[in-house]
């Protein structure tokens, strides 16, 4: 059994060293199912575990010449392996070894990647735990509408993060799958027992039904759902960036002691982490693009996705690495302002206790249309005037004071009938 390296840092999952490693592990792995067969003598398979080994400059070196990539690795092997390396690569294709190794490096990744979301799983559920009850306003359109808590918000960012969890680990058994299976995956020279044994020594699936490559539809959902991952986060860091705006600052994003915004003003305080996360976020749409192109091969192969995979496979890996990174500490060191969320939810007197004084009017049994007239016009001046105060234009307002008292009336602008059903949202989440 050929144990997986674990625990690396995902830059490392992708470096030329750590690919030839796993073409290693793949070709090994092939030669114990051919010995367990009887396809090929023990004491060669022991030899060339005991011997097998590579040195990646020297597989450049002679890539240089042969301008075949596998062949050098192969090559460079025998080198150290002698004699009994004949029996290396018996009745296989390149992409035997290449789309095998590659799964093996993606599944790696997602191993990286889920415990880092672990952790912005955590940072954003101990801020909806810290800001269960912190009364902001909700908008819609960017425009005021009606309370909400900043609690609440985050809890709609973890059911998100929850969700692509999920998907991640799906995934997992999507990409885990390697082919054994020849040229043009007809098994003309090879036995499919070996794919199975090998595969199984591998932590993998054999594919079902491969061409000469594993079918790159696996590839483009692994790509397309690191993009979706991306597109969360950058949902967080538009919101964040929005509610950073001077003329709201309702969070902010930290600011570390020496920290400089801005080389002219000295006074600027930017959401860079956001923009940053949103910047990176297009990139990932663009690399989702790439591998949805990469599935129409022609026939049973070619190699014109081999050289897009080079750059979008490593590069989507370790983006969707940093932007966790980023997220998790964005969320976990964000600042958060209560007086400026109670401020601005409070502009214009209360305009967006609206609709609790329209209901509340149609409860005493007047017409909504009236109600809702009357309610529209006393907002609307508030909106309109300086210092406009929609709760006093209301209380003055001698049709609704017919119908409401003045208690009735303030318990209209009460906050917390907004936040009653809270707890059951909470505990859906389990937060």
């Amino acid at each position: 059994m050929i144990e997986r390296y674990t625990k690396p840092e995902m830059g490392e999952l992708w470096t030329d060293a750590y690919k030839l490693k796993t073409w290693l592990q793949v070709e090994i792995a092939v030669c114990e199912a051919q010995a367990e067969l009887g396809y090929i003598p023990t004491d060669a398979l022991a030899e060339i575990k005991a011997k097998a080994n590579f040195d990646p400059q020297r597989v450049l070196e002679i890539e240089a010449e042969v301008r075949h990539d596998v062949i050098a690795f192969l090559t460079n092997v025998n080198e150290y392996v002698g004699d009994a390396g004949r029996y290396i690569h018996l009745g296989l294709t390149s992409s035997d070894v290449l789309d095998t190794a590659l799964a093996l490096q993606l599944v790696a990744s997602l191993d990286v990647l889920l415990g880092q979301l672990e952790k912005l799983i955590h940072a954003i559920r101990y801020q909806a735990q810290q800001h269960r009850y912190t009364v902001m306003i909700g908008r819609s359109h960017g425009i005021h509408a009606e309370p909400i808590s900043f609690g609440f918000k985050l809890a709609g960012w973890l059911a998100e993060v929850l969700r692509q969890r999920d998907r991640l680990c799906r995934l997992q058994t999507q990409i885990a799958v390697g082919k054994i299976s020849g040229a043009v995956g007809t098994y003309a020279n090879i036995d499919p027992k070996i794919e199975e044994i090998a595969c199984q020594n591998l932590g993998l699936q054999p594919d079902c039904a491969s061409t000469q490559v594993i079918s790159r539809d696996r590839h483009a959902e692994f790509v397309q759902t690191l993009a979706l991952v991306a597109a969360s986060m950058e949902r967080f860091a538009v919101e964040i960036r929005n509610l950073q705006r001077t003329d709201v600052l309702e969070v902010e994003e930290h600011f570390a002691k020496g920290q400089k915004g801005s080389s002219a003003m000295p006074h600027k305080r930017n959401p860079i982490r956001s923009e940053r996360i949103s910047g990176m976020a297009r990139i990932m749409r663009g690399h989702a693009v790439a591998a949805l192109e990469n599935v129409a091969l022609w026939h049973e192969r070619d190699i014109s996705h081999s050289s897009v995979e080079r750059v979008i496979l490593p590069d989507s890996c370790i983006l969707t690495h940093f932007m966790l990174c980023e997220s998790v500490d964005l969320v976990k060191n964000l600042l958060v302002y209560p007086e400026n969320m109670k401020r601005n939810m409070n502009l214009y007197g209360g305009v967006v206790f609206s609709q609790r004084v329209l209901l509340a009017l149609v409860e005493k049994g007047m017409n909504r249309e009236a109600a809702y007239k009357i309610v529209q016009s006393c907002a609307h001046t508030a909106w309109n005037v300086p210092d406009g105060n929609f709760q006093q234009l209301i209380s003055q307002d001698t049709t609704v004071t017919q119908m409401l008292s003045q208690t009735e009336i303030e318990r209209c602008f009460d906050p917390q009938q907004h936040l009653r059903h809270l707890d059951e949202i909470y505990q859906r989440l389990s937060i």
